[in-house]
């Protein structure tokens, strides 16, 4: 089944990066449906070491914007919603429930630190795509960062120094003006695809 063009423009020819939010909130149930359907996103070994924090409160919001690079500070006050992405990089605990068909996943993960690690980070990097997708699926915008304080934001949210900050996201409904930069170029198909 091929989604419709409409389908196709909402989750990506006119999603943009977005940098300006209505004040509407988003509710939890909102999120929940998000995380409903972006949960079916494949990793490896169905690892799933994507783990988020929602940032509400303005204590939080305080928090978040002290690791924040300079520019990307200012940021943090127009969404009404923020969302810090990090990988969980004890995902392999999850393994016997996740993916059971390979028993010695977790005991071989347990030790190999250096592929666990480098796992949950491409794993969770691929599912903050699905993240993003799925917000615009459900109807809202996203701002997602980088810049920031990686080893500061982790400590911050994750003390317990097993899980690394990837990503932050901002969340919401796009205002109606200045809510995004016009469309950059994107590589054509014969820049980025070789056929061998």
């Amino acid at each position: 089944m091929l989604l419709s063009d409409e389908a196709q423009n909402l989750l990506f020819r006119d999603a943009h990066t977005t940098y300006g939010f209505t004040g509407e909130p988003v509710t939890d149930e909102e999120m929940r449906a998000v995380h409903d359907l972006v949960k079916y996103g494949p990793t490896a070994m169905n690892s799933q070491p994507l783990r988020v924090v929602l940032i509400r409160s303005e204590q939080a919001r305080e928090r978040l914007t002290r690791h924040m690079a300079p520019g990307n500070q200012p940021k943090i006050g127009k969404a009404p919603l923020v969302a810090v992405l990090a990988a969980d990089l004890d995902f392999h605990h999850e393994l016997p429930r996740v993916f059971p068909v390979n028993p010695a996943a977790m005991e071989n993960f347990d030790r190999d630190e250096a592929g666990r690690v480098a796992t949950a980070r491409f794993n969770a990097g691929l599912q903050m795509g699905y993240f993003i997708v799925g917000l615009r699926a459900a109807g809202l915008a996203a701002g997602p960062m980088s810049g920031f304080d990686a080893d500061g934001l982790s400590k911050e949210f994750f003390p317990e120094g097993d899980h690394v900050a990837v990503a932050v996201v901002n969340i919401g409904r796009r205002a109606e003006q200045d809510a995004h930069f016009p469309r950059q170029h994107r590589l054509d198909f014969d820049e980025v695809v070789q056929v061998a």
